[in-house]
């Protein structure tokens, strides 16, 4: 992810949809900050769960990455894509031309979900570099109690976000950093740390982007 403002510009107020719609309209995916060329990291970690190939995987702010691309040449066969931006998700089902019909496409918003908090029984809950953009404490609670709403008993949530030595700021937004220990106790007891490592990635612009990525596993409900 980059902080130069060229990548994603704000006004005052900020109206957040507009924001993000404006991101992916205005850029290309291989030119936005958060790219990365391939999701492996995340691909190890849901390979690591053991879960089936029709595991039910809930990829939330998806944007135009590449995971589902990858998931599907998995052969993953129960994937939800969603993003608060409805111009990233047509890009992605654009990009995957007929295999899009295999995937079924979310847009919503996690703090005020009218879709997502319908979904039960999700086994994979897959975040790479949305929860770090809620700061308030309110946000956070909302956050973590639809991810504890849909995924079930045993299941497993991966969080990847930018580490306590990570960016300030990404597309304009301030951000809230994490370890591992923060994330834990979001989650709570409920939930066992199954693995955790950082990992820098080097961003279209050439700059270092620090994350945490994490891998729990439901252990109640």
């Amino acid at each position: 992810m980059t902080t130069k403002e060229s990548d994603c510009k704000i006004s005052e107020p900020i109206n957040l949809k507009k924001h993000w719609n404006s991101a992916y309209i205005n850029k290309g995916t291989d030119e936005l900050g958060w790219y990365e060329r391939s999701a492996q990291k995340t691909i190890d970690l849901i390979n690591k769960t053991g879960v089936s190939k029709g595991a039910s995987i809930l990829n939330v702010g998806v944007g135009t990455s590449v995971i589902i691309d990858e998931l599907l040449e998995e052969g993953f066969t129960n994937l939800i894509a969603n993003d608060f931006s409805d111009e990233a998700l047509t890009k992605v089902k654009s990009r995957l031309n007929g295999k899009a019909e295999e995937v079924m496409f979310i847009a919503d918003d996690l703090l005020n979900a009218t879709t997502l908090n319908k979904l039960t029984d999700i086994e994979v809950w897959n975040d790479r570099a949305v929860l770090h953009f809620f700061l308030k404490e309110d946000e956070q609670t909302t956050y973590f109690n639809l991810l504890k709403q849909v995924v079930k008993q045993n299941g497993f949530v991966i969080i990847a976000v930018f580490s306590l030595d990570g960016a300030k700021k990404c597309c304009g937004l301030p951000l809230q950093l994490y370890d591992e220990k923060m994330l834990q106790e979001k989650l709570g007891k409920d939930f066992k740390l199954i693995e955790s490592f950082k990992h820098t990635f080097i961003n279209p612009n050439g700059g270092e982007r620090p994350y945490v990525y994490t891998l729990f596993q439901r252990i109640n409900k």
